[in-house]
């Protein structure tokens, strides 16, 4: 029997990739996001491509009422997840409208969590699976063009790291993923980009320490080094510069 993939966030460009690569492969898909019509189409790709059956259902993290019916749907699969959830306002609008905060924080930490906390007796019980929880490098240090995103994806990476402790001790493993700039919606628009990666390069590097059982990753790999160099910076000559 295929292992059954959950793609939370299957709207974003690094989900969509990931699922093709994943339904060629031949696994089992759940597609659970907002936008049905977008993964609708996304989930006949894969089925033309090789998955078993890709249904796709209904995830909002600011609606808790959506999880569990995605766990309900679970068969006796092992079960993997990969969450892609979050949003990312510009600072300066949430620095006039603190309000904004709330959001941010459920969309790209404390939502994805919850719905973590529900999936994890179903790995525990299987003895196998894996969870991939894609952060960011704006999660390494608060900066001052985004640190509310920031803050939020270090929780989310945090807690990653507590349930990869918790899951081992029954053979899951959790992989926290750490891209650096990449063609996303969340990033169009945004001026100063550089070293943009393809949403197909961040897929195939998720699927690789997948693979792999690696912890933690960046993609590509060289913002390992380049956030080595800004965790380096010392916080007295860091609180003056803007990056």
């Amino acid at each position: 029997m295929s292992e059954l993939w959950i793609l939370v966030g299957a709207t974003s460009s690094m989900a969509r990739a990931m699922a093709r690569m994943l339904a060629t492969r031949g696994d089992a898909l759940i597609l659970a996001g907002r936008d049905m019509q977008d993964m609708a189409t996304t989930a006949a790709d894969c089925e033309l491509r090789g998955a078993p059956f890709a249904r796709v259902m209904a995830f909002d993290a600011r609606q808790p009422d959506t999880f569990q019916p995605i766990i309900d749907a679970l068969d006796d699969r092992i079960v993997n997840a990969a969450v892609f959830v979050g949003s990312m306002p510009d600072q300066a609008e949430i620095d006039a409208d603190p309000g904004l905060i709330d959001g941010t924080v459920i969309d790209s930490f404390s939502g994805p969590a919850r719905f973590l906390q529900l999936l994890a007796p179903e790995i525990e019980a299987r003895g196998a699976g894996v969870v991939v929880g894609v952060g960011s490098v704006a999660g390494d240090r608060g900066r001052v063009g985004n640190y509310v995103y920031g803050a939020a994806k270090a929780g989310f990476h945090t807690y990653l790291s507590g349930l990869r402790n918790r899951l081992t001790r029954s053979g899951g493993h959790v992989v926290t993923v750490k891209p650096g700039f990449a063609d996303t919606a969340m990033t169009w628009g945004i001026e100063g980009m550089f070293l943009v990666a393809p949403p197909e390069k961040v897929a195939a590097d998720i699927l690789k320490a997948v693979e792999k059982k690696r912890d933690v990753i960046y993609t590509p790999f060289f913002w390992r080094y380049i956030m080595l160099i800004i965790r380096a910076i010392p916080e007295r000559i860091f609180k003056k510069m803007s990056i």
